[in-house]
């Protein structure tokens, strides 16, 4: 029931957001010449690789610096790009990934393999559904830039704390996989980022 909510949802959504699809790309190339989408490679449903889709917000080759995003006005942002992560316009493109089968729209968010490779086996549960683009942690952790702007060694931080804090609260979703609670993490999504 939850893979034809995600189909169903993914494809009105898409239809539905292509005047705004194309309002974003126009703003990325005015703002900073470069392709409009942006391709990574994250670590999906029993421990695959998938290509992850995003509207870039980074000017081109900005991931070979790190793979973190540090503080809201991180350098290698552009202009166009602060404003397309703050509102979360940067995640829309996965509504394709979705539709596909590699995501669903609530599950743990993705992770790049670097990091996966940090999980103890505990950890590794989160790879037994299919990865998303919310859940609760999304919800707690939607200003982890800025958490991260306060540290001394972010990456540290990331593997040390975020990363745990995350999957403990992906735990939630993992073990109480219904459609009732599949609605209630998209709403309070929603709710958070107008808020």
């Amino acid at each position: 029931m939850i893979r034809l909510c995600d189909i169903v949802f993914s494809f009105f959504g898409l239809l539905f957001l292509c005047p705004l699809f194309v309002i974003v790309g126009l703003w990325i190339i005015i703002d900073d010449p470069g392709p409009i989408f942006y391709r990574q490679q994250r670590v999906g449903l029993n421990n695959k690789d998938f290509g992850l889709l995003k509207f870039r917000s980074m000017r081109v080759g900005a991931d070979k610096m790190s793979l973190i995003t540090i503080g809201d006005r991180d350098p290698r942002v552009t202009r166009a790009g602060y404003y397309i992560r703050k509102y979360k316009f940067d995640e829309l493109p996965q509504l394709w990934n979705v539709l596909v089968g590699d995501m669903s729209l609530v599950g743990p968010r993705p992770e790049v393999r670097r990091y996966v490779d940090t999980y103890t086996d505990e950890q590794r549960k989160v790879l037994s559904v299919r990865p998303g683009i919310t859940d609760y942690a999304s919800i707690e952790y939607i200003d982890e830039n800025t958490l991260l702007a306060q540290s001394n060694d972010p990456d540290k931080t990331y593997i040390e704390q975020i990363i745990p804090a995350k999957i403990a609260l992906n735990m939630k979703w993992i073990n109480h996989q219904t459609i009732g609670e599949y609605l209630n993490i998209i709403f309070l999504t929603f709710a958070k980022i107008i808020r």
